[in-house]
């Protein structure tokens, strides 16, 4: 028995071992794909570096409030990571969570917007002349070591990367040594942009998402000049185009929300909604004849949907309220 248990002790410790190359190399080989496709992309230009972006230097466990301040400061809005801190540390968890990161970002007035988790969508960002957050983690999925850093340029044919990190204003990783770092983090990184610059990398869906959450805290003023962008980028995705006409007629822009819900109604004339925003905005302009008919129409279209008809038949009851 004694000798079995040896002989065991000895083959689970070798399993641990081949267990533990078998996870290195398979990170390892997750890294080199991603430097892979990141270097062969022959869409992105071989080297950028945003060489003007901020730097603050980050103290222990304060990596979350400079990195964002860095973010923000490079996209126009000046702001310290000691007005940050109180916003995004955690005393307790001695750091910063991703969604308060994002959070603060629209507080503050900027859009923050999600990327998509692969590295040459980082570098297209860095392209377009958006410096990127990103979470690191620069220990070990056992024992994590999390890190917040801004990815300010790259080089391809070196394959380098540059961050503003802690202490560190021109921070130098190889392609990847980052991406192993990057991806225990799930690969997470987002961009705070100013109202009416859009993200390089990211979908109409994604874009969309992120408005909605921006609009919340967000000026008349801002909520239109971002949703005008977004718009003349995906000039038929239903969620922008309502946005767009909800902001304008907010911001007494009637004939902009009139031309927008009036778009929205021909890309998609199944959205009794469109009706609805766009009978409104005819009343207001004093078109009741219009408004009516529009309103009627959205009552046809709007089947089963009872809070949509609902709607609907207040509008009309104001419409027709309004010819007396």
């Amino acid at each position: 028995m004694h000798l079995t248990f040896i002989h065991l002790t000895l083959i689970k410790a070798s399993l641990r071992r081949v267990s533990l190359l078998a996870f290195l190399c398979l990170l390892n080989a997750c890294a080199a794909t991603g430097v892979r496709e990141a270097t062969h992309n022959m869409q992105l230009p071989r080297h950028a570096e945003l060489t003007s972006t901020p730097f603050f230097p980050q103290a222990q466990y304060q990596c979350g409030p400079a990195a964002l301040a860095t973010a923000l400061s490079a996209a126009n809005i000046q702001v310290t990571p000691d007005q940050l801190t109180p916003e995004v540390y955690m005393p307790s968890r001695q750091g910063s969570l991703q969604i308060e990161m994002m959070a603060a970002a629209r507080r503050h007035g900027a859009v923050s917007v999600k990327i998509p988790p692969q590295l040459d969508a980082v570098m297209q960002e860095v392209a377009a002349g958006n410096v990127v957050v990103v979470m690191q983690n620069l220990g070990f999925s056992w024992v994590p070591s999390w890190h917040y850093a801004v990815v300010v340029g790259y080089d391809l044919d070196k394959e380098l990367l540059w961050l503003r990190s802690g202490t560190y204003e021109r921070f130098e990783m190889s392609l990847s040594a980052f991406q192993r770092t990057w991806a225990r983090s799930e690969h997470w990184a987002f961009v705070a942009l100013p109202p009416g610059k859009l993200p390089a990398s990211v979908s109409a869906d994604e874009v969309a998402k992120a408005l909605v959450a921006y609009e919340k805290n967000a000026s008349v003023a801002a909520r239109k000049q971002a949703y005008q962008a977004a718009v003349s980028e995906w000039p038929d995705h239903q969620v922008l185009l309502m946005g767009l006409g909800n902001a304008a007629y907010a911001a007494n822009d009637l004939p902009l929300a009139a031309v927008t819900f009036q778009h929205m109604i021909e890309v998609h004339p199944a959205s009794a909604a469109a009706y609805n925003n766009l009978a409104n905005v005819l009343l207001a302009q004093k078109h009741i004849a219009q408004a009516e008919t529009v309103a009627e129409k959205g009552l046809t279209v709007a089947g089963d949907d009872e809070n949509l008809k609902s709607q609907l038949a207040q509008t009309l009851v104001e419409i027709r309220q309004s010819q007396k």
